[in-house]
């Protein structure tokens, strides 16, 4: 016992086989085959010589050593199993080995150094297959959704993350995760990924979709939407037209991690990418109605056209005076999206609006120039 501060450090004091009793079955589930037990009494005894604590005591009775739970965490099978292995330790060229050991590898383990990247390699610390992980609860985990903007204020990216590159060992472990954001770029290792988002391990495959916000579109004409669709492999092109309901638009292939799908909406229309059941954020993609403008030659009248037909409809005929654009004349839209309105002109620039509410955007026409005879 130890006062340090205005705390007493208690240390227990226990020999290396009774300690064992306690920590085998706090790392193995002791109702497991007694070789499996026995094989953890090895490891777990040459793990402890080989990470002694230098001070004023020899290891931690958590993760930060071996988990140790004491004579409450003994059993009858671990204890055998530490007895009949007795003094057993590994070694590797005559001296004590690391012996790490994991709950879960996923199927591979792992080069040493691609986990704690300061670490030597080790010619037997290195990845190899292990195929009975598929037992484990753990075997596949997530997946796991985060919102753009989230994931960039969890990991501190400058703006919201619009891409990603993943350095990737051969493990399939991720070493770095370089993280693009709308102000500017972040490198992290998988380490300290895996800690900020709780993940289960570095072995993690990171997925992103997204659509860059389209400009408005004049009824008729088409649009190709930039997207990222990087870490997937199938992606559909989601849309809603206004009024209406999520509708799957497309199939796409990514190309290096980019999409790109040509679009005709005849109405606005909102967009997204969906992979797996995860979505982008949507885009809306706003449509206008197609106008057209003529002056009459008889200098008094202007015509014009509307697509989609909107009869009944107002458009508005305005020149271009010195404070803006102001409304000189007015009229309705026929059946057949034809207009007529009768008005003096007089030089200047002349353009038809057209507001048709129904989703659509504003649509103003080509701008009209009126010269002197």
């Amino acid at each position: 016992m130890k006062k340090t501060g205005s705390a007493l450090q208690v240390v227990n004091v226990v020999g290396l086989e009774p300690y064992l009793w306690g920590v085998v079955t706090s790392e193995m589930p002791d109702r497991w085959p007694a070789e499996a037990l026995a094989a953890q009494a090895v490891v777990a005894r040459t793990y402890a010589l080989a990470h002694l604590h230098k001070g004023d005591f020899d290891v931690y009775p958590d993760t930060r050593s071996q988990v140790y739970g004491g004579i409450a965490g003994e059993s009858s099978s671990s204890t055998e199993a530490v007895n009949e292995s007795a003094g057993e330790v590994v070694l590797y060229k005559g001296d004590i080995a690391d012996t790490y050991f994991f709950s879960s590898s996923g199927g591979k383990t792992a080069n040493v150094e691609d986990v704690w990247p300061t670490s030597k390699p080790e010619p037997y610390l290195v990845s190899v297959p292990d195929p009975y992980d598929s037992l484990s609860p753990y075997h596949n985990w997530g997946p796991l959704k985060f919102g753009a903007a989230t994931l960039g204020r969890r990991l501190h990216t400058p703006g919201p993350i619009v891409d990603f590159h993943a350095n990737v060992a051969s493990s399939g472990r991720v070493r770095s995760l370089t993280l693009i954001g709308t102000k500017g770029q972040k490198t992290l290792s998988g380490g300290i990924v895996r800690a900020v988002l709780g993940l289960r391990s570095t072995w993690f495959r990171l997925g992103l979709l997204s659509l860059s916000k389209p400009k408005a579109l004049v009824y008729g004409s088409s649009a190709t939407l930039s997207g990222v669709a990087r870490g997937v492999t199938r992606v559909s092109l989601e849309a809603q037209a206004y009024g209406g309901s999520w509708k799957r638009a497309a199939r796409l292939v990514p190309k290096r991690g980019a999409v790109a799908p040509v679009v005709k909406p005849k109405v606005s229309t909102d967009y997204r990418l969906e992979s797996g059941g995860f979505r982008s954020v949507s885009v809306h993609l706003a449509v206008a109605p197609f106008v057209r403008l003529t002056a009459g030659n008889d200098g008094v009248s202007v015509s014009g056209l509307v697509r989609p037909v909107f009869p009944g409809a107002n458009v508005q005929v305005q020149r271009l005076g010195q404070s803006g654009w102001v409304t000189v004349a007015q009229a309705k839209i026929g059946s057949d999206g034809s207009y007529r309105a009768s008005m003096q002109l007089s030089p200047g620039d002349y353009r038809a609006r057209v507001v048709a509410g129904h989703g659509f955007a504003i649509g103003i026409s080509k701008t009209v120039t009126v010269i002197a005879p």
